[in-house]
Formats: structure tokens, C-alpha cells, sequence
């Protein structure tokens, strides 16, 4: 330890550490400087950047509850903070806060082990919740839209399965207004990549107004691109897999993303997105724990592999805005019957319907390659309220367990349904 505060002393700026070095206060890089190597163990609060450092190769250990790396919020520039091949137990959390007016994050191999953002009083608020910080955490807080933060974050991974990290996982945003839409400073992502996220957020059963996410790309958060290459898997309460208050050109998943908690959901969008594409199933196991939502924002096309849910209360697909394209290549079922779900801060009762789109919502082209199926008791396999332009279903459309219409819809959408094959009575207006 004291090696390593006579080389910040004396002015040092390349410093490599080898072992390991224990019961550390927080130390401070100064600006310019970067740390190599070792494996550093502090009491509380762990490595502080400034501006221009670089932090590679090294393990670095504190508290579940504290966090790992941080930046100073005296300066006005971050410069360019990089982290390259670190291992943390503890939050990773860096923020325009304070003084910090600019700077950009680079980040290539991050994983946190173990963190607990629980106890964080600074959560963002939308859409009758607030949102839990992750393990992960990169955030504009400043409501001044001239302050722009950029960053290029890769092969960023959290948790284990058999120790998930307790809050979110990951977390990129910038500042917003108490709606949830962006209203100051912004964080602008030219990639962002994650290996396996593993998430609880811990949140106490029945709660309705606080959630969390495995992989959140919050409101003031604009991104080039996501792609979810390892698997991201939640298992909590109010836990979503994947959420998006932000805007993303193209987000794509390329492992299976998994939900076990209560009212979690796969994938849920309030933001603005291009093209989403999920190359691997979408599975829910909690009560009310739906598949995919469109509630706000825009979608232009969201391709699916295959969604399943087997909760009471799990639609498969709800839509309640415009979404031109929806393509799901195998099949879309659900196996539960009525249950309460968390909606917009509200718990409500509903029922596992496999595609819902409500009033206001729209769907231009549906196309479905296997079957749409639900197995509760007296739940239609499709519930149509507001438009359908078009849709191909390649399999059967069944509602097992249902004792009245397969399909409900409005009037309107009756040449739409025409072709459809289903298992029971055929599709009848509303």
C-alpha cells in the first residue's frame, strides 16, 4: 500500500501493481494517470478517476453495497476514462454529476461479480416507477442538455447464476424529467455489448412503483447499437430482462433472455428503437411476467425467435403503440391463465393472452412461422382491439383452454383474420 501512494506522490503516471493489496481507503488517480495489474481490496468506497486514466488488468474488491470505481465530480472533464480486463465486487459508477461537464467512457471487459444498488437514494422516474442503478452504471445526471457524455462500452457482463448481482445489471442514461423522457444531458453510445448479465433486484413482493433491469438503456441515453451476445437473465420482482426508455438505432440479442421473478418482463420498450432482433427465445416464469411490450416510444420492426411464458397473468405480446413490422420465426404460446401484472405502477389483474394489442395499438405486418397458443382457463389466443393490418400465422392458433372465442376482435380486423387456421371456434367480432 504505501509503494503505491509514494508512486501517486512522487508524481508517477504509469503504475503497475503485482499481488495483492489489502485494507485500502479510497484512492484517488490523479488526472493522466494509469493503473496495471493486482488485485486491490478496499473497506469501503474503492478506485477514484479524475480525468484521462486508464484502469487494465486488475481485480479490484470492496463491499457488495459500495462502489468499486467512481469518478471524481470536481472536475469539469472526464477526458477519456478507460477500463480495460476488470474484475469488481462492488458498483461500477460513473456519472456527470456536480462540476463534470464532458468526457467520454471507453470500456472493453468489465464484469462485476457482486454489487447491491438497493440502498441508492438517485433513481430515474418514469412512467409511474423509479428504476433501480445497476451493477453497471453510467449516467448524465446533469439537466443541462449542452453536457454530453460519450462512450463505446463492450463485453460488460454482471452476476453469476449462482450470484446474481442485487439491483439492476446494467444502466445507461442520462437526465429526465419526472415522466421518463429525456430533458437534459445526454449519454451518446456508439456500442454497446454485454456478455452474461445475471440480476435479482431484490424489490419486495407486491411493490409497485420501483423496478429494475438486467440491461436498461435509460431516457437521455442515445445508442448506435446494443447486442446482448451472453444470456441476460432476472430474478426478482418487477425485474425486466431488457428495457428501453432510450433511443436505439439497432438492438439485437443474440442469447436467450430469461425472466423467473413476478411481473418481470422479456422485453419492454418506452423509448425509441429501429430494428429489434432477438435470435434466441424469450421465456417468462413469474406471475404477470409477459414477453414483450410496446407501451410508449416508437418500434419500426421487432423480430423474435420464439416467445413463451407460463405464468398466470403472462401475455405473450402486447402492443399499444404503432409497430409496423413483428415477425416471431417459431411460436408464440403461454400456458397461464388470470393473475395480477405491474403496469405503468399499477398492479392489475390480467389475463396470459398470447397477442393483445390494445386500443391505440397497432401492428402493420404480423407474421408467426409456428403456433399462437394459450393453455389457461378461458384465455383467447389473441385479443384485438386495436389494428391488425396483416397477418400470416404458418401454424395452428388454439386457445386450449378457452370456453369462447379463439380470437377477439374488433369488426374491423375481420378480413385480416379470414386466413387464420385455429383450434376451437373461428375468429368472431368483439
Amino acid at each position: 500500500m504505501s509503494e503505491l501512494t509514494q508512486a501517486l506522490a512522487a508524481g508517477a503516471l504509469n503504475i503497475d501493481v503485482a499481488g495483492t493489496l489489502r485494507g485500502m481507503p479510497s484512492v484517488t488517480l490523479p488526472p493522466g494517470v494509469s493503473l496495471r495489474g493486482g488485485m486491490l481490496t478496499f473497506g469501503a468506497k474503492g478506485l477514484r478517476l479524475t480525468t484521462n486514466n486508464t484502469v487494465q488488468d486488475v481485480t479490484i474488491t470492496t463491499s457488495p453495497h459500495e462502489v468499486s470505481i467512481y469518478n471524481d465530480t470536481t472536475v469539469t472533464d472526464l477526458g477519456t476514462l478507460t477500463l480495460k480486463n476488470v474484475t469488481t465486487t462492488g458498483q461500477v459508477y460513473l456519472a456527470a454529476d456536480g462540476n463534470v461537464r464532458s468526457g467520454r467512457v471507453v470500456a472493453d471487459g468489465v464484469h462485476v461479480t457482486a454489487a447491491d444498488t438497493r440502498g441508492r437514494f438517485h433513481r430515474p422516474t418514469g412512467f409511474g416507477v423509479e428504476a433501480l442503478q445497476g451493477a453497471f452504471t453510467l449516467w448524465n445526471r446533469q439537466p443541462d442538455p449542452a453536457v454530453v457524455l460519450t462512450a463505446r462500452l463492450e463485453n460488460i457482463s454482471a452476476g453469476t447464476a449462482q450470484e446474481p448481482v442485487h439491483g439492476g445489471g446494467v444502466f445507461v442514461g442520462g437526465h429526465q424529467d419526472g415522466s421518463g423522457k429525456a430533458d437534459g444531458g445526454t449519454v451518446e453510445v456508439e456500442l454497446l455489448t454485454t456478455n452474461e448479465v445475471y440480476s435479482d433486484g431484490g424489490i419486495a413482493p407486491g411493490t409497485p412503483d420501483l423496478i429494475s433491469g438486467g440491461v436498461f438503456v435509460i431516457s437521455g441515453a442515445n445508442v448506435a447499437q446494443v447486442r446482448n451476445v451472453g444470456t441476460t437473465t432476472t430474478y426478482g420482482q418487477n425485474d425486466m430482462v431488457l428495457d428501453n426508455w432510450g433511443a436505439v438505432t439497432n438492438w439485437t440479442a443474440d442469447a436467450a433472455v430469461t425472466s423467473y421473478g413476478p411481473s418481470g418482463i422479456g422485453f419492454v420498450n418506452f423509448g425509441d428503437i429501429g430494428t429489434l432482433t432477438v435470435n434466441a427465445a424469450v421465456e417468462t416464469f413469474g406471475q404477470g411476467a409477459r414477453g414483450f411490450n410496446v407501451y410508449d416510444g416508437s418500434l419500426q420492426e421487432a423480430v423474435f425467435e420464439t416467445i413463451i411464458t407460463h405464468g398466470d397473468g403472462s401475455m405473450g405480446v402486447q402492443v399499444s403503440r404503432d409497430l409496423p413490422v413483428l415477425r416471431i420465426r417459431g411460436d408464440l404460446r403461454t400456458e397461464g391463465g388470470t393473475g395480477e401484472s405491474l403496469v405503468k405502477g399499477v398492479l392489475l389483474p390480467l389475463s396470459a393472452i398470447a397477442l393483445s394489442v390494445k386500443p391505440g395499438g397497432r401492428i402493420g405486418t404480423l407474421n408467426v412461422g409456428g403456433d399462437v397458443r394459450t393453455e389457461g382457463p378461458s384465455v383467447p389466443a389473441m385479443d384485438l382491439e386495436g389494428a391488425l393490418d396483416s397477418v400470416t400465422v404458418g401454424g395452428t392458433v388454439s386457445a386450449l383452454g378457452a370456453k369462447s372465442d379463439v380470437v377477439r376482435a374488433v369488426p374491423a380486423l375481420a378480413p385480416a383474420l379470414s386466413g387464420l387456421t385455429t383450434e376451437g371456434r373461428s375468429p368472431q367480432s368483439r
